[in-house]
């Protein structure tokens, strides 16, 4: 099996393969996202509300299993749901960034989904830039009508994955992978379609959480009261997603359409190792229940570790007070 094809078992969305950028790009985007995740890491210990105990580990779970789920859109072409901008909506633009370089890094790690010289470069583009968007957009209307904020939430979602597609654009023509005007229009025409699915799943989401638990919306802690029965119910429904992952979509996802469609697709680096690879536990196969259960255990592991980082975080401020 060649290369690329070994690699490309499962769809790229916009997690970059090593061997579509450059190795000075690649560094210049782990230093970028690295000075994030340090300011993150201070500004959470520094302002910590204990609600972000269980509210980020339940969003990582979620955003990873929705992940999983490539729905179809024009041209067979496939796409997915990102959700940095719901992420900065609920949690704020630290947290939020906290919550998607987990998900983003145990894809890498575990899954095998995005390179690992690049993985600087996915947290960048994925959730970093997607977070700041959805958090600055979304609080410019704090306050105003659930109408008006869920209108801006659902721009907010959109114009996030077209600014994620436009960065991985630039990289791609700074790494000298592409030209300019191949990538960009070819990047942007298919994400601007991925980009409504994106928008429809952060309302839905949001306009859901507005209904059960306004508060979560709010600056003021969960009432210790039913806070570890929400915490429950929100798992449990992000492990239910997983149950829909072998539904869906196997066409080409917006990267992997353009990669071949220009013409460096073979670039796609083969991984240096496998744990669970596209989803699926190799002793079963690639079968619905091998990619069921592999993304089961993928949204345990992410949210426990998400738990587990910001009961570190919460120690150590703890610990400084």
């Amino acid at each position: 099996m060649p290369v690329a094809t070994q690699f490309l078992a499962k769809p790229l969305a916009l997690h970059i393969p090593d061997g579509f950028l450059s190795i000075g790009v690649s560094v210049l985007f782990w230093i970028i996202s690295v000075v994030f995740i340090v300011v993150a890491a201070r500004k959470m210990r520094g302002d910590f509300n204990e609600k972000h105990i269980p509210l980020m580990g339940v969003l990582a779970a979620f955003i990873f299993a929705a992940q999983m789920i490539n729905f179809p859109v024009a041209g067979g072409t496939s796409g997915h749901f990102l959700g940095g901008a719901l992420a900065g909506i609920i949690l704020g633009p630290w947290a939020g960034i906290l919550v998607m370089t987990a998900v983003i890094t145990l894809q890498a790690l575990l899954f095998q989904d995005g390179g690992l010289l690049v993985m600087g470069a996915n947290i960048f583009n994925m959730g970093i830039l997607t977070i700041l968007i959805g958090f600055g957009m979304y609080r410019a209307v704090a306050g105003r009508s659930r109408g008006l904020r869920l209108i801006v939430a659902g721009v907010a979602g959109w114009i996030s994955v077209m600014a994620a597609a436009l960065a991985t654009s630039l990289e791609l023509w700074l790494s000298g992978t592409s030209t300019l005007e191949i990538v960009i229009p070819a990047m942007l025409g298919v994400h601007a379609l991925i980009g409504v699915g994106e928008a429809l799943i952060t309302v839905a989401a949001l306009a859901f959480i507005m209904q059960v638990r306004p508060d979560l919306l709010s600056d003021t802690a969960i009432e210790a009261r039913g806070g570890l029965r929400w915490a429950i119910a929100g798992l449990t429904l992000a492990l239910g997603v997983v149950l829909l992952a072998p539904l869906a979509s196997a066409s080409p996802d917006g990267l992997e359409r353009v990669a071949e469609d220009v013409g460096f697709l073979g670039a796609a680096g083969s991984t240096p190792y496998q744990i669970l690879p596209d989803y699926t536990l190799p002793f079963l196969g690639d079968s619905g229940l091998s990619t069921i259960l592999a993304g089961l255990i993928g949204a345990l592991v992410v949210a426990g570790l998400v738990i587990l980082l910001v009961q570190t975080l919460r120690r150590k401020r703890i610990a400084s007070s």
